[in-house]
């Protein structure tokens, strides 16, 4: 795989269009009565790292596949948590609760550290970790 990855562009496609959907129809979108600054901005940063880590590739920072046959394992164990993540978001989409909170938090965070893993991208990892511990965090104190 070179610096441009097609197979994680079409994985943050998937991951997206729930959320583009959800911009569109609920325009005022989620007021939390909890803030965090400083959680909130780990939580943008590790986001859009890792929007940018699935696509492209930084030399020397990432080793490719290290096992055989692992472009079938990322595409398969990717492509079935994007198939939960969709099926969590038309299941939750009018409810509220930990449920919501934790499976649409937790399942993005799994594709991006999986991700990272698989193609030992050390950046990758480690946005991965700043995004799920402060996505995850977040989610459950906005549905407290």
């Amino acid at each position: 795989m070179s610096w441009f990855n097609y197979y994680g562009l079409a994985i943050m496609a998937v991951i997206m269009i729930p959320n583009i959907v959800y911009a569109v129809k609920c325009k005022d979108g989620n007021t939390s009565p909890y803030h965090n600054k400083a959680v909130e901005i780990a939580e943008q940063i590790g986001r859009y790292a890792c929007f940018a880590l699935m696509i492209f590739n930084i030399p020397y920072t990432y080793f490719n596949f290290w096992f055989d046959n692992a472009l079938a394992v990322y595409l398969s164990v990717n492509g079935g948590l994007c198939l939960a993540y969709l099926i969590f978001w038309v299941v939750c989409w009018n409810k509220r609760g930990r449920l919501k909170a934790l499976s649409l938090s937790v399942l993005p965070t799994c594709i991006f550290l999986f991700s990272g893993v698989v193609l030992a991208s050390i950046p990758l990892i480690c946005f991965a970790i700043l995004f799920g511990a402060s996505h995850i965090y977040l989610s459950l104190k906005i549905m407290a």
